[in-house]
């Protein structure tokens, strides 16, 4: 427990300090999004593509992995939606169920399950990452827009389609497709350039996890509505409990059944799931305008949570020496 509490410690408490930072306006709340853009367009796409461009394309993307993992946000995001879309509405329904089924994978997830489990780690963790920005936050984004109906059809493109777009600026999948392309075509980049990605890379982490905590604590300020418990936190305990234990046991039946499942690749997937809810969601509610004061507590939340719950499943996962 100590060895595990050693490393995840420092990951918490740097969210806790970017917290306190925008809380007490030493970090001024307009400088939060320039920091929210240097992690995601700069810092993490060069961490991502060094991962990437690391390992074969077998090791960063497993069939097996990328099945489960994706199957069992479907599942969570199924159950969510049918269980609280007749008490909060299908749209705010929707931004639940994206949080209970992506975690903080991206900001939080990469680096922390490397410092845990090794640089092998990177491959599923890798794969969780593309599932959630591919599958889970479209498919619930275009539920949360499907109330349009056709009706609305010429007003523009069509839920799905602005899903769509969405993957596709994003910068991480990106970056790990590039990676996985010079991974295979065995190209070097030149020292310099090699040199200033290294660099980036280096402060995705710390800036990232800083970084989670001034969107948790703007967020909050800019809530709009005051969420009663029984609103957020049975979401809150879906992201940290049922995601991973549904992981962990699909994953089990599914080598039991004699799936070619490592289960190296499983502990990282069932460690992801018991990440907390991914912090940018709560931007992607404003922007939608659902509401974002719940989602903003259900991040929070899981994000408190989860430095005991996360630590748990991290000592009960953790391989014998």
């Amino acid at each position: 427990m100590s060895a595990v509490f050693a490393i995840t410690f420092p990951f918490f408490a740097l969210v806790l300090f970017g917290w306190l930072a925008a809380r007490r306006g030493v970090l001024p709340e307009a400088a939060i999004p320039g920091l929210n853009a240097f992690v995601l367009f700069f810092a993490l796409p060069c961490l991502l593509f060094r991962f990437g461009s690391s390992m074969p394309f077998r090791q960063l993307i497993d069939p097996w992995l990328l099945g489960l993992y994706a199957a069992c946000a479907l599942l969570v995001v199924g159950a969510v939606v049918l269980a609280t879309r007749r008490q909060v509405g299908r749209k705010n329904a929707a931004f639940g169920a994206l949080v209970a089924a992506f975690p903080n994978t991206g900001f939080m997830g990469v680096p922390l399950l490397v410092a845990l489990l090794g640089e092998p780690a990177a491959g599923p963790v890798i794969t969780t990452v593309l599932v959630d920005l591919v599958l889970t936050s479209s498919l619930c984004i275009a539920i949360a827009e499907w109330h349009a109906g056709p009706a609305h059809a010429g007003d523009g493109p069509s839920p799905l389609a602005r899903a769509v777009r969405g993957v596709l600026t994003n910068p991480l999948p990106w970056a790990i497709g590039l990676g996985a392309v010079k991974a295979a075509s065995g190209v070097a980049l030149p020292g310099p350039v090699d040199q200033v990605i290294r660099m980036l890379a280096d402060a995705a982490s710390p800036v990232a996890l800083f970084t989670i905590g001034a969107v948790l604590y703007r967020a909050g300020r800019h809530a709009h509505t005051r969420t009663p418990v029984a609103h957020y936190l049975p979401v809150a305990l879906v992201k940290l409990f049922v995601h991973p234990l549904l992981v962990l046991g699909g994953g089990l039946a599914a080598r039991a059944a004699g799936a070619d499942l490592p289960e190296a690749g499983l502990t990282v997937l069932v460690l992801a799931a018991a990440l907390p809810a991914a912090s940018n969601v709560s931007m992607l509610a404003e922007r939608h305008r659902a509401d974002n004061g719940r989602v903003a507590r259900i991040i929070l939340a899981s994000t408190l949570l989860s430095f005991l719950t996360f630590t748990g499943f991290a000592t009960w996962l953790q391989p014998a020496p």
